[in-house]
């Protein structure tokens, strides 16, 4: 008897993709602890708990916890205490301790819009956390008093809400700091009756009182601690002028409370992420992007990293501003190192850099996509992904990366993962075009859809990719490139298009989607579609109304008219002036509902109601002009959905839009795997 066959990734597999948290070392150097999530279809919710990793490879992972939604584990500096974030169904996340060798965890917080993230003080006896404060009225802090029924917003600044988040303005992010109550007492209780009249308003609760050290109007983020544990550094923007501009700095405040100071005041424009001290306690890192002179030139600027000496000075610039892109976390690293990321041709790379300037030391590179790490001493553990796997740790050994989990496991039992292609195509300038090619089992020939990513500053990677899987499954070879435009290959690369969009980065997709062809002869040259979402709606939908070379097309969350962008996106009043240009014959010259009356190719247009960054204006408009002109076209529309559908939105409604997707290629370029259907729904 022969074992069954596995088929490639499926829409309805989504519950097997585990995404991994960075981990949280030990400070014994024996262990990590990572949060592992998944999507979950019965609870239409996105569930996971927390893990522990051994370094020993003869101890196996073990899950810790057994919450609904445990994310963000860091140890506490003496190793005793075990902090994280849990969410319950249908609350926010609050911070939660637990013992580090085990037992029931203790919440510490309670707050109305919960908790976004969290630091530890070096004595172990406090932690700093952000949190987003209501405006009293709002957000159900009145009773019966509902979103439809608050007082009307009165707005007069540019930044005023955001994707995934609404309005801001009535809800800063502010710091508070929190003692860490002996896990071993005796747990409190709730007063009642003559108890609970005598203890007074704070009788209920059973959290430890956070003192707020932020106030005002503006979004406090990014809190640590000094190493000497007496003050606090974060993020903001705090300067005049600051709702003109994306410029931000950083910033200290007594633990205590007390008045704010500045490090850099006379610092360039620039947009601040994180700032973190060295071990010795000589030295803050920070990375931070320059924005020009104006504060708003933020196209294909590298975040680059920095250092100056904690009692002031000069900042240096520790990496190369132009071929490096640092993100994530920063994790500080023996007396005076730093740990970060950095964006590189398809990669994600782990860097060591010192404060003295020296050569920094590439730590994790090749085909994989490095998630985060945390260090202890001088054991390195490292949460990553690759072609196939979603999420997965290691531990940096001799210079090699040493994986302990599987948490792809259950996925590889149901299905193949297909190993990406790597293929550089060149064009008729000499320029290359850098991408990879997922191709499904089986000779061909197999249709093709060329898919194009947002961003534009960002970057397709060789690491596992759910889209690229399903559609492959579904009998599709799939093209994912890097075009001028992207992220990961220089600032010059990614300025490219700047008041040049559908120049240079149309000519590259097609270049390579041309070398492509030639490349791999399992695929159909006359069989090909093509798809993006945000800027690659954006591009597919200027491609299509230039070429008609595409069977079918699906434009999803694109940015496609730069004119009502400015007035209707959480970032318009900055984001089409600067790519295309301010002036209106600018952006008509680069805009797709300029050219979308020469359009012929039968389109899908998908769009999500609640999307701030791409307002679903922006879809429906594209749509009503298609039709308008005879154009076969659809319009797939999601309720309380944002700009993240594709990676974050409900469970439900990623699996249905991949359900669409697949019929609209089943309708317009069928293939044996995914043959034409007798109907279609957007129901159900």
């Amino acid at each position: 008897m022969t074992a069954a066959r596995l088929t490639s990734v499926k829409a309805e597999q989504l519950p097997l993709l585990n995404s991994v948290s960075a981990p949280a070392t030990h400070p014994d150097g024996t262990r990590a602890v990572v949060s592992v999530t998944r999507p979950d279809f019965d609870a239409d919710a996105y569930v996971g708990q927390l893990w522990s990793v051994p370094f020993d490879h003869a101890i196996p992972p073990r899950r810790i916890t057994r919450g609904f939604r445990d994310t963000a584990p860091a140890f506490s500096p003496d190793g005793t205490v075990l902090a994280f974030l849990r969410a319950t169904p249908d609350g926010k996340p609050q911070l939660h301790l637990v013992e580090a060798g085990g037992g029931e965890p203790q919440a510490m917080t309670e707050q109305k819009l919960g908790v976004s993230e969290f630091s530890w003080a070096p004595d172990s006896r406090r932690i700093v956390f952000s949190s987003r404060v209501p405006e009293e009225g709002r957000y159900g802090t009145v009773d019966g008093v509902g979103a439809g029924s608050e007082d009307p917003r009165l707005i007069s600044d540019n930044q005023y809400r955001l994707n995934g988040l609404g309005y801001t303005a009535d809800k800063p992010a502010q710091l508070f700091v929190v003692d860490v109550p002996e896990l071993g007492a005796e747990p409190p209780v709730v007063p009642v009756g003559r108890a609970a009249k005598a203890s007074g308003a704070d009788a209920a609760s059973l959290v430890p009182l956070a003192a707020q050290l932020t106030f005002g109007e503006a979004d406090h983020t990014s809190p640590s601690f000094s190493r000497n544990g007496e003050s606090i550094y974060f993020v903001a923007s705090l300067h005049d002028g600051h709702d003109g501009d994306l410029a931000s700095g950083f910033y200290r405040v007594p633990v205590g409370g007390g008045e704010i100071a500045a490090l850099r005041p006379d610092a360039a424009l620039q947009s601040v992420q994180e700032v973190c001290e060295s071990g010795n306690g000589e030295w803050l890192f920070f990375t931070a992007q320059d924005l020009g002179d104006d504060g708003l030139d933020f196209v294909a600027r590298n975040t680059a990293l920095y250092a100056m000496p904690v009692r002031g000075g000069k900042a240096t610039m520790l990496s190369d501003v132009e071929t490096q892109d640092i993100s994530g976390r920063l994790e500080a690293f023996g007396a005076d190192g730093m740990l970060a990321l950095n964006t590189s041709r398809g990669s994600v790379q782990l860097i060591q850099w010192t404060a003295d300037g020296e050569a920094p030391e590439v730590l994790v590179e090749g085909p994989r996509v490095a998630i985060g790490a945390s260090a202890a001493g001088d054991i390195v553990a490292v949460s990553f992904s690759d072609a196939f796997s979603n999420g997965e740790v290691g531990v940096l050994e001799n210079g090699k990366l040493r994986s302990l989990t599987d948490f792809t496991k259950a996925l590889r039992g149901e299905a193949t993962i297909l190993e990406p292609h790597e293929f550089t195509a060149t064009g008729t300038d000499g320029y290359p075009v850098h991408g990879w090619a997922v191709l499904p089992e089986g000779r061909g020939p197999h249709p093709v859809l060329l898919t194009i990513h947002g961003g534009p500053f960002a970057q397709y990677t060789a690491a596992f990719f759910d889209e690229a899987q399903v559609y492959a499954e579904a009998g599709y070879a799939v093209l994912m490139c890097n075009p001028r435009g992207s992220a990961g290959y220089g600032q010059a690369h990614g300025g490219a298009i700047k008041e040049k969009m559908g120049t240079v980065d149309m000519a590259d997709v097609l270049t390579f989607l041309d070398g492509a062809l030639e490349a791999f002869p399992a695929m159909d040259r006359d069989s090909i579609g093509i798809m993006g979402g945000s800027y690659g709606g954006y591009l597919t939908a200027w491609v299509i109304g230039h070429e008609h070379r595409f069977k079918a097309a699906i434009v999803e969350r694109g940015f496609l008219d730069p004119v009502s962008f400015a007035g209707s996106s959480d970032i318009g009043w900055c984001f089409g002036g600067q790519y295309t240009g301010g002036s209106l014959k600018q952006m008509a010259a680069q805009s797709p509902m300029a050219v979308v009356t020469a359009v012929r190719t039968p389109t899908l247009v998908i769009h999500s109601e609640n999307d701030l960054r791409c307002p679903v204006e922006q879809g429906q408009r594209y749509f009503a002009a298609l039709k308008a002109q005879g154009v076969e076209a659809a319009l797939l529309l999601f309720p309380g959905e944002d700009h993240e559908l594709s990676r974050s939105g409900t469970p439900h409604h990623r699996r249905q839009r991949f359900e669409q997707i697949l019929a609209w290629w089943a309708k317009h370029l069928p293939s044996a795997a995914n043959p034409q259907r007798e109907t279609s729904s957007a129901t159900g």
